[in-house]
């Protein structure tokens, strides 16, 4: 039997903006380093994504050696954007809403939060969360004490399977008569992606191991209309929902993969080995 690896890893420098495709990156008790340590708000501090924002998919944002950010997107001129003062040194944090969670993040300054408003035609400004682990704990429905998630939506990591997708697309091609698909991967917005495992073999694991580091499987990723975004063009479908709501409800959810947290830091690698613990 095929033993499942580990086929790609993604990073969001930025909640919903275009994603990044290292080989190998470290593992940390909020999520996989440089992942989603930025977000945009409006001007009530409220998270800002591709959920009202489509257009949020076409903007890049690679990060630096220090730290920083350089932004681009169409009709803009890159912004390089340093890390700002964080709060201990400079007291300067600012509340923000993430869901239902109130959180103290660090303004990154008047240039990017002009760059945002002219790109995004409202107002807006960038975050930065300086340290997660003190700022923003998981859900204590699904958590032990002491864990954190930097600004997804409420878990560390997110993991898909290739059979999984491919099955979806099946799913797809069969009720879609407007021949929309088959969908990439990038739809999803996966942290990690496996191949080699059947289709929804992830429902089943509660404990994961892959590579060097071990992860809790704590439940199903309910999905949302950014997954029916184009991530190059910001146009929208009506898929992979569609499809989800026939095949894929749980509960009041339409899920496609299964949200993850980490035992342990440590470094995933593209190949790496996956073993179902439990």
């Amino acid at each position: 039997m095929t033993t499942p690896r580990l086929s790609a890893l993604h990073i969001y420098p930025v909640k919903s903006f275009r994603g990044r495709a290292p080989k190998e990156v470290g593992v940390e008790p909020w999520g996989l380093a440089g992942d989603r340590r930025w977000m945009v708000v409006d001007a009530m501090g409220r998270f800002v994504t591709q959920r009202e924002r489509p257009e949020l998919a076409l903007v890049d944002a690679e990060p630096t050696q220090d730290g920083g950010l350089r932004l681009g997107g169409p009709g803009r001129e890159v912004l390089t954007v340093p890390v700002p003062v964080t709060a201990p040194l400079s007291g300067a944090t600012v509340p923000v809403t993430v869901w239902g969670d109130k959180v103290e993040a660090v303004p990154a300054g008047d240039a990017a939060a002009a760059w945002l408003s002219a790109y995004l035609g409202t107002e807006a400004a960038l975050v930065y969360l300086d340290d997660p682990a003190r700022r923003r704990p998981v859900d204590p429905e699904f958590a032990l004490p002491g864990d954190s998630v930097n600004f997804a939506d409420g878990f560390p990591l997110l993991l898909t399977t290739t059979g999984s997708l491919d099955a979806l697309n099946s799913l797809i091609a069969r009720g879609d008569r407007s021949a929309e698909g088959p969908l990439p991967m990038d739809r999803f917005r996966p942290n990690a992606v496996i191949d080699g495992t059947a289709p929804w073999a992830e429902d089943g694991w509660r404990r994961i191991r892959i590579g060097e580091v071990a992860f809790r499987v704590v439940k199903p990723c309910g999905r949302c209309v950014i997954t029916t975004t184009d991530q190059r063009t910001g146009e929208r479908g009506r898929e992979p929902l569609r499809t989800l709501a026939r095949h894929r409800r749980v509960g009041g959810q339409l899920v496609f993969g299964q949200n993850l947290i980490p035992e342990h830091p440590g470094t995933l690698r593209v190949g790496d080995a996956l073993f179902v613990m439990d």
